[in-house]
């Protein structure tokens, strides 16, 4: 089957990528990695000894940066419906995130832990229709906040994905309800014509 322009045009892009370079050269599972180096070098939410949740990890890269910020005496827990190929010292439970089971066993890996982080960068199939997409993305933050709501130890903060569009100030409303602190970030190595933005809520409320 023949390629068409825009898949030739986004291969092309992607090769070139600076950042696509960078993860290959520095070990990276994908360059999503640098959208987070870049919030936590700005906003340092990830520290030694702390316990993070990844959610919609797959292939793994927000959970290779977390890993290497919290060291060898906190906690990475990635989760993904998506097959993930093992990282040392990253615990990874595969299941759907709008099932209860999957709850359950994130559940039973905290035991005995404070979750500080919960880190999101889940995005919907993209189906190319952007009301539909923002509107499936909103849905997949508004779980994420849900389990950052009931998980989350008090202070903590809750890094999520989100694309812009006629929900976005609801979500962003629904998070300054729940954190004292709510930014929006837009890393330099998000796609300029992407309609994606991060929140970033800091110091959960009790």
């Amino acid at each position: 089957m023949n390629r068409t322009k825009t898949s030739n045009s986004w291969m092309y892009e992607h090769v070139n990528d600076i950042y696509v370079k960078l993860a290959k050269k520095e070990g990276f599972r994908s360059r999503a990695a640098y959208k987070l180096l870049e919030i936590n070098e700005r906003d340092h939410i990830l520290k030694k000894g702390m316990c993070v949740v990844d959610l919609g990890a797959a292939p793994g890269s927000w959970s290779q940066v977390a890993l290497h910020k919290v060291g060898s005496k906190g906690k990475v827990i990635a989760l993904d419906i998506l097959e993930m190929q093992p990282l040392l010292d990253v615990t990874i439970v595969q299941g759907d995130f709008q099932e209860e089971s999957a709850i359950i066993e994130l559940d039973q890996q905290l035991v005995g832990y404070k979750l500080d982080v919960v880190i999101s960068d889940m995005a919907p199939n993209i189906s190319g229709i952007g009301v539909c997409d923002q509107s499936r993305s909103v849905y997949l933050a508004e779980l994420a906040l849900d389990f950052a709501m009931k998980k989350l130890n008090y202070g903590g903060s809750f890094l999520v994905k989100i694309f812009q569009g006629s929900d976005f100030n609801q979500f962003l409303r629904e998070m300054r309800n729940g954190f004292n602190k709510v930014m929006i970030r837009k890393p330099k190595a998000s796609r300029n014509r992407s309609s994606e933005v991060y929140l970033l809520g800091l110091e959960k409320k009790r």
